[in-house]
């Protein structure tokens, strides 16, 4: 039905849900870019829950056999990027995530809107 790395990111949307995240974002990016076949964008409301945000990321991603390659931005930042090769996942603060809107620059990129 869905291929595997769909359901990981859909466990991922899930697992920010869980920690109230807001506007949480799929976007898939295949077919525009190599840079990686998904992104996932959350806005965080303090830099404790951006902290906390990280942490559930790094571990619904790791339990779905990915490998965190880099982070930036953790512990003093008001944007976190964890990258996982194909799927890169932005954390924000509401200010920073309007500022550089990446939905905007993106905005080619397929919104994955199915969650079930």
């Amino acid at each position: 039905m869905e291929n595997q790395e769909l359901k990981s990111v859909l466990a991922l949307h899930k697992a920010l849900d869980g920690k109230f995240a807001r506007d949480i974002v799929i976007m898939e990016l295949a077919e525009v870019s190599p840079i990686a076949d998904y992104f996932v964008i959350a806005t965080g409301g303090s830099a404790a829950q951006l902290a906390a945000l990280a942490e559930t990321t790094q571990d619904t991603l790791t339990a779905h056999g990915y490998q965190l390659s880099h982070i930036e931005g953790a512990g003093t930042s008001n944007w976190v990027l964890l990258d996982f090769g194909s799927v890169v996942v932005h954390l924000f603060d509401k200010e920073s995530r309007e500022y550089y809107n990446l939905e905007r620059i993106w905005r080619d990129a397929k919104i994955v809107e199915d969650f079930d």
